[in-house]
């Protein structure tokens, strides 16, 4: 970096307060060496960098950085400050200020400056020597790489070793559809192994409370990125020009040390991703979901949508199966209450909160549409798979109607997207031409073409769902039982669950009938293994057996992956004893004529099902039926000596974890 710095560019007694006056003196000496040609427009788009997001590191570090139409080359400027300049870190002010001004559009020459300083001040004895430097030309070598630092205490001892090499840096992405369990669970599991490696991680959580990002420098020090989803990666243009590992969320919990061994392979092979901000959600990089097979990344774009309309099928389905409580089924009828509503009685509230779940059930399908269009080419694609969504609804093509249009929005949108057009054109292109073109496409497709075959198709799956009875609705239950327990949360799992809260966008007595089936088949996992660890408990490792209390309250709020713990231990014992237990209880259920409006929510909604009790005797003999199978399949092989060894497998976080949070590990100390 010595060709970016000089010693005209560096101030050794910084005398600003303010990182705004901090910025601006640096920029005056960039100015003065003809790096920048207009100061305030050059600052303006510091101020506008700094005001998406801190720059200020832990150590006393402050980095101001952007690019700018106002840079004529790429240029570091340093200054150091007696008082310290608050740029918003948590540990205080900044005495080292690095300002990084880059031309516009020159992407990697700002992430190389980025990365480059970012690493170096890393290191100690870089900073100190920094710190200690009083000659500028001597600092201005020592940022631009020429000298090397000199470390304040070098090693005597004769038998000690060298300089300990530089940790391996990675930042992390862990998320899934309902950003509940193995969200954090990959989380856990990759920190796990960045302490046993030595890696220095930093993981994004993107759960369901949303998301903290990760430091932009702390990226930019990284020397790979790891993507564990099965949702599309949220802001990917982040981690572009890093060697990314992109798998699914399962792979972050089962084999995390093989994903930072794959992370250090492609490092040192030099591969690198392009990821476009202006298609932040959709798969262009090398390393990205671009070159993941076409059906992981289906399931992904189906997931997206499915993860942002349980929300709204949650809150319709509680409201609506509340009013049904209290004013029973026939206030589905009642008169809107914007016109008659009578404080005092019973009726008048139980219409209002139908209407109101009425009114949110009105949204499931445009959410999904959009969101399945968002996951394939970001936000350019909201407006045509909302459109695509509201257009289903009005020809009746329901919730089948939906997947399609929002796979035609986001097709169409990522076909118009590669159309190279003037760049005078590209600001209003995500914002006016996209949205305008592609809502008229997917209009056209779904009104003209697709349309009423989707909306034959659906009228037949809802016939052939009520007319269900006796035993073809038993047998529907084992199916939906077995793709339950089989991944816990996965593929086959979310699938199932999908095709029962599609089935509430309009719900009949055999969709609700199939919605009792799912919950009451994913609670089995959690809850035959919670039972297990207590009943014979010298078959399970201490770890187990912790697990194993988590695990009841996880079951009883149908959290299926609450047994994943158990099945990447012993998948050959767990999984064929929970699938049994899944199948009698869907089985059981269906049989029972059990009924649910609610997605969510386990043994907390048992008010709100139909035929209450036989729905918790179904679950009870599943539960009992898959906790004996897996003591006794464990009972055959495990001997008593082996139950107390200890066990790798993550622990299952708490409900009551903070979520969202970026989570840190740093490499286990070396004896």
């Amino acid at each position: 970096m010595s060709e970016l710095i000089t010693a005209e560019l560096v101030d050794l007694d910084l005398s600003a307060e303010t990182k705004s006056a901090a910025s601006r003196s640096l920029a005056g000496r960039m100015v003065a060496a003809g790096r920048v040609t207009d100061l305030d427009g050059f600052l303006a788009d510091v101020a506008a960098r700094e005001a998406q997001m801190p720059t200020g590191l832990d150590g006393g570090i402050g980095i101001p950085h952007c690019r700018s139409a106002h840079v004529t080359a790429p240029t570091l400027a340093f200054g150091r400050s007696t008082r310290g300049i608050d740029f918003g870190a948590p540990d205080g002010p900044a005495d080292l200020v690095f300002l990084i001004a880059a031309p516009a559009g020159a992407d990697d020459d700002h992430l190389t400056m980025l990365s480059s300083l970012a690493r170096r001040l890393m290191d100690p004895a870089f900073t100190a020597a920094l710190r200690a430097e009083s000659d500028p030309a001597a600092a201005a070598a020592l940022v631009g790489g020429e000298e090397p630092p000199v470390p304040a205490e070098p090693e005597e001892a004769s038998g000690a070793p060298e300089a300990a090499q530089e940790p391996f840096r990675i930042v992390a992405v862990t998320s899934c559809p309902t950003g509940i369990a193995h969200t954090y669970m990959a989380a856990e599991s990759l920190e796990a192994a960045a302490r046993a490696e030595g890696v220095l991680l930093s993981v994004e959580t993107q759960g369901s409370a949303g998301f903290e990002r990760l430091d932009p420098a702390v990226i930019a020090a990284a020397d790979a990125v790891i993507w564990a989803h099965d949702v599309e990666v949220r802001e990917k243009a982040r981690f572009d020009g890093k060697p990314v590992v992109d798998v699914g969320v399962k792979a972050g919990i089962n084999r995390p040390a093989e994903l930072m061994a794959e992370a250090r392979v492609k490092a040192r092979r030099g591969e690198i991703s392009r990821l476009s901000a202006d298609r932040d959600g959709a798969d262009d990089g090398a390393g990205g979901g671009g070159s993941a097979h076409f059906g992981v990344r289906l399931r992904t774009y189906l997931m997206s949508g499915v993860s942002y309309m349980v929300p709204f099928v949650a809150a319709g389905g509680l409201l609506i199966a509340l009013s049904f409580a209290i004013g029973g089924y026939e206030i589905a009828s009642a008169r809107s209450v914007a016109e008659h509503f009578a404080w005092s009685e019973a009726d008048s509230w139980a219409a209002l909160l139908n209407q109101i779940g009425t009114a949110a059930f009105g949204f499931l399908v445009p959410v999904l549409a959009g969101y399945i269009a968002y996951g394939m080419a970001d936000r350019p694609a909201l407006v045509p798979g909302f459109v695509g969504g509201a257009i289903a609804l009005t020809i009746d093509a329901g919730f089948l109607g939906g997947l399609v249009a929002g796979l035609l929005a986001g097709a169409v949108v990522m076909a118009i997207q590669r159309v190279k057009v003037h760049p005078t054109l590209r600001g209003i292109m995500p914002v006016l031409v996209i949205p305008l073109l592609a809502s008229v496409a997917v209009g056209f497709l779904m009104f003209i073409v697709v349309g009423k075959p989707i909306a034959s198709l659906q009228s037949a799956l809802t016939d052939w769902l009520n007319g269900l009875s006796g035993s073809n609705a038993v047998v529907l239950g084992v199916v939906l039982g077995l793709m339950m327990c089989f991944d816990m949360g996965g593929p086959l799992n979310k699938v199932a669950y999908a095709f029962a809260v599609g089935g509430l966008a309009d719900p009949t007595p055999g969709s609700l009938k199939v919605m009792a089936a799912v919950m009451a088949a994913g609670m089995v996992p959690p809850l035959a293994m919670a039972l297990a660890t207590t009943v014979r408990r010298r078959l399970f490792s201490r770890t187990e057996r912790e697990n194993g209390r988590a695990a009841w309250v996880l079951g009883a709020s149908f959290i299926s992956e609450g047994a994943i713990p158990f099945a990447a231990a012993d998948p050959l014992r767990v999984i064929p004893s929970v699938m049994a237990g899944g199948a009698v209880t869907g089985a059981l259920s269906m049989a029972f004529g059990c009924t649910l409006r609610a997605p969510h929510g386990g043994v907390f909604v048992v008010p709100l099902i139909g035929e209450p009790f036989l729905y918790l005797l179904a679950v009870a003999a599943g539960t009992a039926v898959a906790t004996g199978l897996v003591i006794t399949l464990k009972g055959l092989r495990r001997s008593p000596q082996a139950a107390d060894a200890p066990a790798e497998e993550p622990k299952v976080p708490s409900p009551s974890e903070p979520r969202g949070r970026i989570r840190e590990s740093a490499p286990a100390p070396q004896e």
